[in-house]
C-alpha cells in the first residue's frame, strides 16, 4: 500500500510546521489569487447571461436564447466577455480576500473551539469560517461587481432609454465608467448594493465552504487525508460547492445585480423594495431568473478555483516549509 502524503512529506524534511498566521495568509492569499483568475476565464460567458437574464427578463426566451443574442449583437470580447476586465479584479480581489481571511477565521474557530487543529475542524465549523471571511471579501467585491454588471447590461439600459448617449455607450469601457461614478458620485458610488452583497455573500459562503468540506469527506478513501483526493475529485468537489452556493443565494444576488444596474440614474432602490417589487410585479420564479446558466457555469469555474487554489496552496506550503527546515 502506497504511504499517506505526510509520512514521504515527513521522510522528506519537509512536514509542515506550525506556520505563522501571516505566512498562511500570504499562501492562502496566493492561492484565491489565481483560482480567481482561472474562474474568470472558464466562466465569464454564462456569467454575462446571467447578468442580462436578471436584470432584464422579459428580453429572453431563456439563456440559450440570451446566449445567442449576444454573440449576435456584440460578439465575443464586447459581447460574451463583457466586463472581463472587472470580472478578473472582483475575482481576483474577492477570492484573494476571502481565502486570506478564511484561513485566519479558521484559527479564529478553531481557538474558539478549545484550540483544535485546523486540519481537524469539521464542515460546519469550516461553513462558519467561510461565512465571516466572506465579510471582509465583500468590501473588496461590492465595487468591481458593480461596474461589471453595468457594462454587461449596458445594451439593455441603451435599449431602454435609461442612459444618455444611447448605445454610443457601449465604447465606454470599465476605467472610463469608473472615472465617471467616481466624478459624479465619489467613492460611495461605487458601493452601491453593499448591503445586498453581504446579504448574498456570508450566508452563501457558509453553504460555499460548507458543500466543499462535506463532498470532499464523502469522496475521501479510506487510510488517506482529503488532500489526497486528487485533481478530479477536487474539481468534483469544488463544482458541487459552486452549485450549493447559488442554489442558496441566488434571490439576493438577483437583488444586488437589480440594484447595480437600476442605479445608474437616481438613488438606488433598498434591498427590500426590489425584492418585494420582483415578488408582487413578476413572482417568485423571478428571484431564479438565470440559474439554469449559473449552474452550468459555475461547475466547471469553481471547479477550476478550488483546483488552482489547493494546487497552489500545496505546493506553496511545501517550499515555505522546506525553506524554513533548510535554515535549521
Amino acid at each position: 500500500m502506497e504511504p499517506p502524503l505526510e509520512l514521504l512529506e515527513f521522510e522528506a524534511g519537509i512536514t509542515p510546521k506550525c506556520r505563522s498566521t501571516v505566512a498562511d495568509a500570504a499562501i492562502d492569499f496566493t492561492g484565491g489569487t489565481l483560482g480567481g483568475i482561472t474562474s474568470v476565464y472558464v466562466g465569464q460567458p454564462l456569467d454575462t447571461v446571467k447578468v442580462k437574464m436578471q436584470t432584464f427578463p422579459t428580453l429572453y426566451k431563456n439563456g440559450l436564447d440570451c446566449f445567442l443574442k449576444t454573440y449576435k449583437q456584440d460578439g465575443i470580447a464586447r459581447g460574451l466577455y463583457a466586463g472581463t476586465v472587472p470580472s478578473l479584479a472582483a475575482n481576483i480581489s474577492e477570492n484573494a480576500v476571502l481565502f486570506c481571511f478564511y484561513g485566519v477565521c479558521q484559527k479564529l474557530v478553531a481557538k474558539v473551539m478549545g484550540g483544535k487543529e485546523i486540519s481537524s475542524l469539521n464542515p460546519l465549523e469550516n461553513a462558519v469560517s467561510g461565512g465571516l471571511a466572506a465579510f471582509f471579501s465583500s468590501f473588496a467585491l461590492c465595487p468591481t461587481e458593480l461596474i461589471k454588471c453595468r457594462l454587461q447590461a449596458m445594451r439593455e439600459m441603451a435599449t431602454k432609454g435609461h442612459l444618455e448617449g444611447g448605445l454610443e455607450r457601449l465604447k465606454i469601457g470599465p476605467y472610463g465608467l469608473t472615472r465617471e461614478i467616481l466624478k459624479a458620485e465619489g467613492v460611495r458610488g461605487l458601493y452601491k448594493g453593499l448591503t445586498a452583497t453581504f446579504l448574498r455573500e456570508m450566508p452563501g459562503y457558509f453553504f460555499f465552504f460548507g458543500f466543499y468540506e462535506v463532498s470532499r469527506l464523502m469522496l475521501t478513501p479510506k487510510g488517506k487525508t482529503k488532500d489526497e483526493i486528487g485533481a478530479l475529485k477536487t474539481v468534483i468537489c469544488g463544482g458541487l460547492a459552486g452549485v450549493g452556493l447559488w442554489v442558496a443565494i441566488f434571490p439576493a444576488d438577483v437583488v444586488k445585480s437589480r440594484i447595480q444596474v437600476q442605479s445608474v440614474s437616481g438613488t438606488p432602490p433598498t434591498f427590500r423594495t426590489v425584492f418585494i417589487n420582483i415578488l408582487r410585479q413578476e413572482g417568485p420564479k423571478a428571484l431564479y431568473r438565470g440559474l439554469g446558466p449559473t449552474v452550468i457555469r459555475t461547475f466547471p469555474a469553481t471547479g477550476a478555483l478550488f483546483l488552482a487554489y489547493e494546487t497552489t496552496k500545496k505546493y506553496l506550503s511545501m517550499f515555505y516549509d522546506y525553506l524554513a527546515d533548510s535554515k535549521h
